[in-house]
């Protein structure tokens, strides 16, 4: 991504024109500054993801979207960016209500750049409430300082939502055919010869998964159409957990409704897969077993299992597909990233091979 390239010469809602277009690299130059902020700012750090810029600055973190545009969103233009962050405090709400605290435009005017000042709207940012980095699940299982007691308070909060979430209502067979398009891409992307992927272990873990389909497809028509599909949050990991006196989940994925579609318990294969590629494995049972007394109408093991192993396999190729792009952020990062969730991906098929053999 070139950040010096302009968006726009009429980069405002109002339409007005700029003395010039301005740069992602200037509003990130401008939200580097500690006297851009109207609260106390000793110095601000800056962090880059593939869709957002992020600044810590004193007590708020100020997130700023990249206009990039996916095959899964768009954050192109000015208003698609505006109607994401407006999003993203929405859904945030409903598990970490006080974190999300508004979006903000970002104007400019002769003076330069300023936060909801009066000038020409150039973009848009979330405003959140800084947590303390330390009490994130995945910093927790690092330092192994895992208190049981605060995944109790964990269970509880997820438990209420996916109890209060909004229900999916989708056939079983689209849910089916969801399912084996999910497949056919990550298979795609994993036997892509710039992903750097051992291809017999991929088409191993492929073959299962979709012969898992093929026998037990009854099993997972049977989540959709008894109403186990729900709006979830997206992308339940450790680093997204806050476990405080009173847990928070933030950065639910608000910027594709089909994606945050799911089972709640493939939700929680998720996170228990994610626990256990950082080293908290048995976090991760601890939080299964927890929860499935919690809700109503758990999966079969054998459903669960296949949940992970998706999972793991859609995580590594989500992880080459970086290596496909025209600027390539850490490209040493990917292979053995993609080679990690893979591994993973080859034990939960092992065990599902062993059940279709039966």
């Amino acid at each position: 991504m070139n950040l010096e390239r302009p968006e726009s010469a009429l980069a405002g809602g109002a339409g007005r024109a700029l003395p010039h277009a301005v740069s992602v690299g200037e509003k990130v130059a401008f939200l580097s500054r500690p006297e851009t902020y109207p609260h106390r700012v000793d110095g601000v750090t800056v962090r880059e993801t593939h869709m957002s810029f992020l600044f810590l600055a004193g007590p708020r973190v100020y997130k700023l979207k990249k206009p990039v545009q996916f095959p899964y969103l768009d954050f192109s233009t000015l208003a698609r960016r505006e109607a994401a962050c407006r999003a993203e405090i929405t859904l945030n709400r409903r598990l970490a209500g006080d974190v999300y605290i508004d979006a903000i435009p970002l104007t400019a005017a002769g003076q330069g750049l300023a936060l909801a000042g009066s000038g020409t709207v150039v973009d848009w940012l979330v405003v959140m409430r800084r947590l303390d980095e330390r009490c994130m699940l995945d910093h927790a299982i690092a330092a192994e300082e895992v208190d049981e007691r605060a995944l109790d308070r964990l269970v509880t909060l997820l438990a209420r939502f996916y109890r209060r979430a909004a229900r999916v209502h989708m056939t079983g067979e689209a849910h089916l055919a969801d399912w084996r398009r999910s497949l056919v891409e990550n298979r795609r992307g994993l036997l892509d010869p710039r992903a750097q992927t051992p291809a017999g272990l991929v088409r191993f873990i492929d073959g299962v998964q979709a012969r898992f389909l093929d026998r037990f497809g009854a099993l997972l028509a049977a989540r959709a159409v008894g109403g186990h599909i729900v709006d979830a949050h997206g992308d339940l990991r450790p680093e997204h957990i806050w476990l405080g006196k009173e847990p928070r989940i933030i950065d639910c994925l608000e910027f594709n409704a089909r994606l945050r579609a799911n089972d709640a318990f493939d939700e929680i294969a998720f996170l228990t897969l994610e626990c256990e590629r950082l080293g908290g494995g048995w976090v991760g049972r601890y939080l299964r077993r927890r929860l499935t007394r919690a809700l109503p109408n758990p999966p079969p093991d054998a459903l669960f299992t296949f949940y992970r192993c998706h999972r793991a396999t859609l995580r590594a190729r989500l992880a080459v597909a970086h290596l496909f792009e025209r600027t390539i952020r850490t490209p040493e990062k990917w292979p053995g990233q993609a080679r990690a969730y893979l591994r993973l991906a080859l034990a939960d098929a092992t065990r599902l091979g062993v059940l279709l053999k039966g």
